[in-house]
């Protein structure tokens, strides 16, 4: 029996863009790199014969030529929880790994839910120095325009974890909060045994992560669970010692409180207070973020389910999509879209 022959396809090359488009060699590698001297017209017809061809170009190859390693920064929040630590390990890790492949990581820290932090630090941003940066911060009209304009400088920017607007960022790195919401609804309204008052603990209502979170919580209760009653909700601009104060007051404001939902990170407070207070067994607790102290909480039956992200796959993602939007060229979208986990007590990874 005679074996199939396979059909090699032969990938255009930038000989085959030359040919196309009917100009020399020289002149292609001038537009692929961007260099002056090219007339309108021209890059014109190379982009047209590009398209034509549906070539794709060999980015790693062109930047090894021309020594071009890649500078990232993350901006982060400046807080001492275990979820943004979780982050600047994943970083540190990437980093050191990232070498060969010519990238440099670097991170610097923004006061929390302070958006003139972060316009100062977007400001002072050299297109010489940073390619890209990740940005995990609030969503304001000033720091909307500082991202305007360190784009406008040529320089790539993602939002990590909470989104910022799309016409403004070039992407967004996280999982779809508003799921997250709907998810965490989900969880309490079939655990919860009783009729009573569900509570949401939030950041910060400049934080769209926990916004959205919160809509998509309150849409499935709405719709799923009306014998349920959702109450306003504690910001506790992710503050274990605030949200630790805060904690009484709700409990006796709500003597029927039946689920909590910490959409933020503030669980270090939480679960101090569920410790020493031993509030009702039937309580429902989801949270977010798996991490060495929420793990132990669900562990001990604190908490009842957790809604988490992977940090590791936040920050590769972020890399690679701030170096394609560097380079300009495609990146795989399914690859990069993060998926919302979820853990109880009986399926909680190893560490």
């Amino acid at each position: 029996m005679t074996k199939p022959r396979l059909k090699i396809v032969e990938k255009p090359t930038v000989n085959d863009i030359a040919r196309v488009a009917g100009v020399s060699l020289a002149t292609v590698d001038r537009v692929l790199n961007e260099r002056p001297g090219v007339r309108g017209v021209t890059i014109k017809k190379v982009h047209q014969a590009i398209e034509d061809l549906g070539y794709i170009r060999d980015t790693a190859a062109a930047n090894l030529a021309r020594k071009r390693v890649y500078n990232l920064l993350f901006i982060l929040p400046d807080t001492r929880n275990e979820f943004i630590q979780n982050l600047q390990d994943q970083i540190a890790e990437q980093s050191s790994k990232l070498v060969n492949e010519r990238t440099r990581l670097f991170t610097t820290t923004a006061a929390p839910f302070d958006p003139q932090d972060i316009v100062t630090q977007l400001d002072a941003l050299d297109p010489g120095e940073i390619d890209g940066v990740a940005v995990f911060g609030p969503e304001t009209p000033s720091v909307r325009d500082a991202i305007k304009r360190a784009r406008d400088k040529g320089i790539a920017v993602v939002a990590l974890v909470s989104d910022l607007p799309s016409s403004e960022r070039d992407h967004f790195v996280g999982i779809d909060n508003v799921s997250a919401g709907r998810t965490a609804a989900e969880l309490i309204g079939r655990f919860t045994r009783n009729k009573g008052k569900v509570l949401v603990i939030t950041g910060s209502r400049l934080a769209r992560d926990h916004l959205e979170r919160r809509q998509g919580f309150d849409l499935v209760m709405a719709e799923q669970f009306p014998h349920l009653d959702v109450v306003a909700s504690v910001e506790g601009r992710d503050d274990p010692d605030l949200i630790y104060r805060l904690l009484p007051e709700v409990f006796s404001a709500y003597p029927d409180l039946c689920g909590i939902y910490s959409s933020a990170a503030g669980n270090a407070g939480l679960i101090q207070f569920m410790n020493e207070r031993r509030p009702s067994k039937d309580l429902v607790v989801v949270a977010h973020e798996l991490t060495p102290m929420s793990r132990a909480a669900l562990q001990n039956g604190t908490f009842d389910a957790l809604i988490s992200q992977d940090t590791g796959h936040l920050v590769r993602s972020a890399v690679r999509i701030l170096r394609a939007t560097a380079d300009k060229v495609p990146f795989n979208a399914t690859q990069e879209r993060i998926r919302i986990d979820i853990y109880l007590k009986e399926n909680i990874p190893p560490h």
